[in-house]
């Protein structure tokens, strides 16, 4: 099978997972992503919130630079930077996450860049968008989602603000649908142009239900987190602790239409006086009915749940773990999770791909590069770079 952007030349200059991500996605649909790493500074941390235990291979880099060649650069001295130029030339794509000032600072403006390729497109990924007095401050993901109200949302009242870090994936699919809308326009009118996707404008989207909601009617309510026991429908969006400790969510927000079947599901009456219509139930005795599903789910574990949820086809499920997604057959058939052998690490399982198409499908061509493990073969074979050429570029 072919694939969609054979042919298509990106160089990926990013430091945070987010942009390495856009850059990844491309490079699962057939781009060349070449990976510049200065190693005239020093390395980013890794595992910022020190919250993942040690890993026997480096679970982001596997997922953030598959399908990526790399080439290690002192993007100090004048030698690394004529090289990088020499690579933003062949260039179609450049993602990059530095900042503003930097990109300037270094002559990676896009006016500086189009004097290398008229037509090259600046993938940018930002902390707070490209204009504005924020546009300077770092593109981390913790700061953006503080200003979009989420995380003080989210958990039950009283508790700590939640950082989910979706914003961040957010982000990463918007700037590559943006990239791949200036390729069309280019292909279409032969120019080139700057993308921008902010870790701002990806946590707000992806807070869209409640933000907008909130922008309509401004509601005080929709600033707070709310207790599952202040939710309006007690068949709809609320959790309900199981035996064994662990959770069910019901989806049934047209609460007339599931009641019979639920109604014998958790042993409630049809007929129960208390909760026989919509407006009882999400009405004058919502509280009620909740607390009494709360003693009913309580009295089975979860899996005796979720076996009648499946039987009576309701629309309900048992909360899972990621240690669901890790083993489902439905996740493996489509390549949501996939399996890999890696060359240092034998047998692995990753993540796969999240889009599917039928006849340019992604595909794992390569794992996770070393720092500088294609700068030899980029430099000579992509820009023709003589062996006296590279062995100087290698020694310094």
């Amino acid at each position: 099978m072919s694939s969609a952007l054979e042919g298509v030349v990106v160089v990926d200059l990013t430091t945070e997972f987010f942009t390495g991500i856009t850059a990844a996605l491309l490079g699962d649909f057939g781009a060349k992503v070449i990976r510049v790493e200065n190693i005239g500074v020093p390395e980013p941390v890794s595992n910022r919130d020190g919250m993942h235990p040690a890993e026997a291979w480096d679970s982001h880099a596997e997922l953030a630079h598959r399908n990526k060649q790399s080439v290690a650069l002192n993007l100090e001295v004048s030698t690394g930077r004529a090289v990088l130029d020499k690579l933003l030339a062949k260039a179609d794509i450049l993602i990059t996450d530095l900042p503003f000032k930097t990109l300037e600072a270094k002559g990676l403006d896009y006016d500086s860049l189009c004097g290398l390729r008229a037509d090259i497109i600046l993938a940018r990924g930002s902390g707070f968008g490209p204009l504005g007095p924020d546009r300077d401050l770092p593109a981390l993901d913790e700061l953006a989602a503080a200003r979009v109200g989420l995380m003080s949302t989210l958990g039950e009242p009283g508790q700590p603000p939640v950082y989910s870090g979706t914003g961040q994936m957010h982000t990463a699919v918007m700037l590559a649908f943006g990239t791949m809308l200036a390729m069309v326009h280019r292909e279409e009118t032969g120019e080139g142009q700057i993308v921008d996707a902010s870790l701002f404008a990806g946590n707000m989207y992806a807070a869209s239900l409640d933000l907008q909601a909130y922008l309509a009617v401004r509601a005080d309510r929709i600033l707070e987190s709310v207790s599952r026991l202040d939710m309006g429908n007690p068949m709809s969006g609320p959790s309900y602790p199981c035996a064994d400790g662990r959770w069910v969510t019901l989806a049934m927000p047209d609460t007339d239409r599931w009641w019979p079947v639920f109604s014998e599901i958790v042993g409630l009456s049809i007929d129960d006086p208390r909760f026989d219509s919509h407006e009882k139930r999400c009405g004058t005795n919502r509280l009620e009915m909740m607390q009494a599903l709360d003693e009913l789910f309580s009295k089975q574990p979860g899996a005796y749940w979720e076996r009648l949820f499946a039987e009576k086809q309701v629309s309900a499920d048992l909360i899972e773990s990621y240690a669901f997604p890790a083993d489902d057959p439905q996740a493996r058939v489509n390549r949501y999770v996939i399996d890999l052998e890696h060359p240092k690490h034998g047998k692995i399982k990753t993540l796969g791909f999240p889009i599917y198409m039928s006849e340019s499908p992604a595909a794992l061509r390569s794992v996770a590069p070393d720092r500088g493990q294609h700068t030899e073969e980029i430099t000579r074979d992509l820009l023709s770079m003589s062996q006296a050429e590279v062995l100087a570029l290698e020694t310094g």
